[in-house]
């Protein structure tokens, strides 16, 4: 007789996982942006959009800030995010990796991005911005664990991270994934259908993974504003007043670390919030998540006479106003 719970953990990591609808524009509004002086190839990294050319148009010295997709993500799931930071003055780039690979190797590559970056830009200030799993691969590569390349030491700039909604503890989905006692009354089936699914990962999501429960301090001179989504009775659509599509993804208890919570370089911010809704899509803006930013000093204070053309930027890059739905 075939044993279940291979079929069984694959349809419940099929839920574990949801990214944004992606928001599609050509290119940013760079006009509020410090006039580039240099361009910059470094892998992983590139603009904000699906362009093609990975190339950044970077001002030298000034503050950077990194966004970090989550699982089935690209940079341009980012892009409203980044016209957001734009139309502040405040430069972005887009870090894009293999979501189904070991999660050590992408944060191995964001970490000699983020190296690189720091050392051919001089800025003064570098955020990196991840959520869902792109958080888990941030914090990873702001941390002593990964002991190479090492971030700079000289002129070492103001490191910040900030991740959203990432789930910490493991992926509850995942959990019968983590039960090694299961592989051999399996027949070694089960392994297989969790990597099956999630790829290299899935050794490293689950509440046992050495990843999990060994999170490593944060490098030097790093901060962490760590923001948690209760995403209970959240609901990303509706029709006909019901909800079609919940909005929960993981739960609090996922997202809580205690030993990364009991880092003092942690600010933890909790809001209520669905996973999608807290970095908005075409169908929601992120407000929640630009008030906590702002409030923050992560995205640059508004100044009250550009509140309303702020706003109504907002509404135009999400496609919440008519004629710019896309």
């Amino acid at each position: 007789m075939r044993h279940p719970f291979p079929l069984l953990v694959l349809l419940a990591l099929l839920a574990g996982c949801a990214t944004p609808d992606p928001i599609f524009a050509p290119d940013l509004d760079r006009s509020q942006l410090p006039k580039p002086d240099r361009t910059l190839s470094i892998a992983g990294l590139g603009p904000c959009t699906d362009n093609p050319d990975r190339r950044l148009q970077v001002r030298t010295g000034e503050p950077v800030t990194l966004l970090v997709h989550g699982c089935f993500g690209s940079s341009g799931q980012f892009r409203a995010l980044a016209q957001v930071l734009a139309f502040q003055g405040q430069q972005s780039a887009c870090f894009t990796y293999d979501d189904r690979a070991a999660l050590d190797d992408p944060a191995t590559e964001l970490r000699r991005a983020v190296s690189q970056l720091a050392e051919q830009t001089g800025s003064r200030q570098i955020t990196v911005i991840g959520h869902s799993q792109g958080a888990l691969v941030a914090r990873k590569a702001m941390t002593d664990a990964l002991a190479e390349p090492p971030l700079p030491k000289q002129k070492t700039p103001d490191w910040r991270l900030v991740t959203i909604s990432g789930p910490f503890s493991g992926i509850d989905a995942a959990r019968t994934c983590g039960k090694s006692w299961l592989y051999p009354l399996t027949l070694g089936l089960l392994p297989l259908s969790c990597h099956a699914i999630t790829g290299a990962k899935w050794a490293d999501i689950t509440f046992s993974s050495r990843f999990i429960n060994e999170p490593g301090q944060l490098s030097a001179g790093v901060d962490h504003l760590k923001i948690d989504t209760d995403e209970r009775d959240t609901c990303r659509r509706q029709e006909g007043g019901r909800c079609v599509e919940s909005d929960f993804i993981f739960s609090l208890a996922e997202q809580r670390n205690a030993t990364i919570d009991a880092d003092p370089r942690v600010d933890r911010v909790e809001v209520d919030a669905g996973h999608v809704e807290i970095v908005g899509d075409k169908l929601q803006a992120p407000t929640k998540l630009l008030a906590i930013l702002e409030q923050k000093g992560v995205l640059q204070p508004v100044a009250p006479e550009r509140r309303s053309a702020f706003e109504r930027m907002v509404a135009a890059v999400y496609g919440l106003l008519p004629g710019h739905r896309r």
